[in-house]
């Protein structure tokens, strides 16, 4: 559940943490919220992690050019 919280930040630092985040794509809220599951111990894992090993190389063994990549990206 959310929740409203009401701070206070010197006049100069609020447009540049509104750009911040907007350079992000973020809401300055989500920005603030994301900060303090950091500072608290909380992270959220990222998208690659919480992928990583998940897929497997499809069972192409017959085909030279996946070989070939395969290798390459040491997929085999």
């Amino acid at each position: 559940m959310k929740q409203k919280l009401t701070i206070t930040v010197d006049a100069e630092l609020l447009p540049a943490a509104k750009r911040y985040a907007r350079s992000r794509g973020v809401s300055l809220s989500s920005l603030i919220e994301q900060s303090l599951r950091e500072i608290a111990g909380e992270h959220e894992p990222s998208f690659a992690a919480r992928w990583r090993g998940k897929f497997r190389p499809a069972g192409r063994e017959d085909d030279p050019r996946y070989n070939t990549l395969a290798r390459k990206y040491r997929l085999q």
